[in-house]
């Protein structure tokens, strides 16, 4: 996840359209939520003409802004592994108005920040900086996002440092092991596609690959402008108004067909030796749920029990009471049309069997032993306190905003949290345990010496064995 994503794993939720078309307030009813409870500050939604979507939240503790501009596009559209992310790295290498140099050069200058990635489901150029330089920043921002001029030299310098850094992140079994789970979950799904691409896919995009899928996606229909921060919403809106008046669609953009990922026939095990590891490290799971569940709030909490916290039923069983591991979690990774359920670890080769023996055993004490008012309890003050903190400075409140661009839920999310998890009972817990965490057919993705843990892993399903130094993450 980096100060847009996922990963690497945030909470949100609730599917709510933006209006179209239209200026929109929160309703005096959405401000009048429990007392007490926290709620989200006041932002305004403006679509222009071009279809270009505005969201500003003014925040006036201190004189800085933030600005997200989220593009409706990401890795489940590449039509070549790490298309979008190429793409939207590629937006830093010289744009209409300033070379890759100059725009480095005046970004130090003013002490701001300017950075450009994509994730699985979006794209993004964020930037952040002193509210007196909004004049300098966001034109260079706009320049930026729609006048990127592919430099041929920085291009293959970019394509070059990334497919060094591939080939480098699998020395770390934790960096790279949610791409082989995702691609052992998910399977000919577009939520298989790994977000950086690989090393050999990496090395045959083209600029031209790269002109198009940014004439595709980059478009202002698909695109929204988030800025949080010192400023007056009146006088940004005709700012931007003015500022991005000559954006017009180029091109009709074509929205991936996406449907919801099915669930793994079988249970399967993907081994990937690394012959000079000292550890296993290991994933196991299966489906979750989209990010507009009704019971995702629900699914966090029971989830902070499980394995959410460092107090959790996993972390206190493998590392405080056995040592097997430093560290063990639970985890709902949510998308638009479903998501990914797993528990993550690692531990010594010699205890891989023991290690993945007792994360099951505690897994099953969801079904087995159930979960008691005090724990809930427990769990439900927990993540009470731990939600206003991941939205107080500029930066994350704009991350929340283009998320609810991308994903269409609204600041009911925020506003009806704490009443969601105050409502989630006993009963009702164990029937989303009962319905949503997968039981059956789960899959285990073992990254470690292949000699000393394939006879184990023949125990969990069906064993497909690849090298870690092999392209891709999968078979």
């Amino acid at each position: 996840m980096t100060p847009i994503k996922l990963a690497i794993l945030h909470l949100f939720v609730i599917g709510l359209l933006l209006t179209a078309g239209c200026s929109s307030e929160r309703s005096v009813e959405d401000l009048a939520a429990s007392k007490g409870s926290f709620q989200m500050p006041d932002y305004v939604t403006t679509q222009l003409e071009s279809g270009l979507t505005l969201m500003l939240m003014p925040q006036h503790e201190v004189p800085l802004i933030t600005v997200n501009a989220v593009v409706n596009a990401g890795s489940v559209n590449d039509s070549s592994p790490g298309l979008a992310s190429i793409t939207a790295q590629s937006l830093l290498l010289g744009n209409g108005l300033k070379s890759k140099r100059e725009t480095e050069r005046l970004v130090d200058s003013l002490g701001a920040s300017l950075f450009a990635e994509a994730t699985l489901e979006g794209s993004y150029v964020s930037a952040n900086f002193m509210a007196k330089d909004i004049a300098k920043m966001l034109p260079l921002l706009k320049s930026v996002l729609i006048e990127p001029t592919f430099d041929k030299q920085e291009f293959e310098k970019l394509l070059r440092r990334g497919v060094a850094y591939l080939k480098q992140a699998k020395e770390s079994p934790k960096a790279v092991i949610s791409n082989y789970f995702f691609a052992q979950l998910f399977a000919q799904h577009q939520y298989a596609n790994p977000v950086s691409g690989n090393a050999q896919s990496l090395q045959n995009i083209t600029p031209d690959q790269v002109r198009q899928f940014h004439q595709a996606y980059y478009q202002p229909t698909n695109t929204a402008i988030v800025i949080s921060g010192d400023f007056d919403p009146i006088a940004m809106q005709d700012y931007l108004t003015e500022l991005f008046a000559d954006w017009r669609h180029s091109a009709t953009v074509d929205k991936a067909q996406i449907k919801s990922p099915r669930s793994p026939e079988g249970a399967k095990v993907l081994l990937v030796n690394k012959p000079d590891a000292i550890e296993t490290t290991f994933m196991i799971g299966g489906l979750g749920v989209s990010r507009d569940n009704p019971d995702y709030v629900s699914l966090q909490v029971i989830n902070t029990l499980l394995g959410g916290r460092f107090t959790s039923w996993l972390n206190d069983e493998l590392r405080i009471n056995s040592g097997l591991t430093y560290g063990a979690r639970s985890t709902f990774s949510s998308f638009r049309h479903g998501g990914a359920f797993y528990i993550s670890t690692f531990t010594k080769t010699e205890t891989t069997q023991a290690a993945i023996e007792l994360a099951l055993t505690t897994y099953a004490r969801l079904w087995e032993q159930g979960i008691s008012q005090d724990t809930l309890d427990s769990a439900k003050a927990y993540i009470k306190g731990q939600f206003p903190p991941q939205y107080e400075t500029n930066a994350q409140l704009a991350n929340l905003m283009a998320d609810m661009f991308l994903y269409g839920f609204d600041e009911q999310f925020i506003n009806h949290f704490e009443t969601q998890v105050n409502q989630l009972t006993l009963d009702k817990s164990q029937q989303l345990i009962d319905r949503y965490f997968p039981r059956k057919n789960l899959q285990l993705v073992l990254i470690g010496q292949a000699d000393q843990i394939a006879k184990l892993a023949s125990v969990y399903g069906e064993v497909v064995q690849i090298e870690i130094t092999d392209p891709g993450f999968s078979q």
